[in-house]
């Protein structure tokens, strides 16, 4: 009988800085949390970042995981936010950007909503790969060979993108099937 969390025992990093918008880490957090999964906020600041509500302050949020801490190995799966801000602040991190290239490395599933494909087209993962955002990075996926469309959600092997906020539901789905099968195929190898 399987288990009533799909997500039970999945750890999964959220990896933002300050500026991200909130409701895009709140939430897929929320979503996850609710199908079993134990998340971590990983970050190059702390001891907390910052949320926004578009262009307003929100709430800050504690960092568990410094992003020089932070490893593949502790974690299953990654979420990335959005919200310009800390998209554009991610992307020019060099520990940022080598985590989540390290996230692609060791083979392991990515959702990223917004303007977080930003840090995706500097590890240079969404060449050859299908994928949507917010649509003012359409140009730079195109140009760093990705395939962009524009649909609420989509799925190309181990990456869940989305548009932005009003997608979240269709988002959320799309992060906890991709998530659940990669985590049953983990415990089958």
């Amino acid at each position: 009988m399987p288990h009533p969390h799909p997500l039970h025992g999945v750890r999964v990093a959220i990896l933002v800085t300050d500026g991200f918008e909130q409701v895009e880490l709140t939430g897929p957090r929320d979503a996850l949390r609710d199908a079993g999964a134990t998340t971590a906020i990983v970050s190059p600041q702390g001891p907390t970042v910052q949320g926004w509500n578009h262009d307003e302050k929100a709430d800050a949020f504690k960092v568990d995981f410094s992003v020089a801490d932070a490893t593949p190995s502790n974690f299953d799966a990654l979420l990335l936010p959005g919200g310009a801000k800390n998209a554009d602040r991610l992307r020019i991190d060099n520990k940022s950007v080598l985590f989540v290239h390290a996230v692609q490395i060791a083979k392991k599933p990515i959702a990223a909503i917004c303007h977080a494909p930003w840090i995706l087209i500097e590890t240079d993962y969404v060449r050859g790969r299908k994928l949507t955002s917010w649509p003012s990075l359409r140009t730079d996926i195109v140009n760093a060979g990705g395939e962009w469309l524009d649909q609420a959600v989509v799925a190309d092997d181990l990456l869940v993108t989305s548009r932005k906020p009003d997608d979240i539901p269709q988002f959320n789905d799309a992060v906890i099937e991709l998530f659940a099968r990669e985590a049953t195929a983990a415990n089958t190898r």
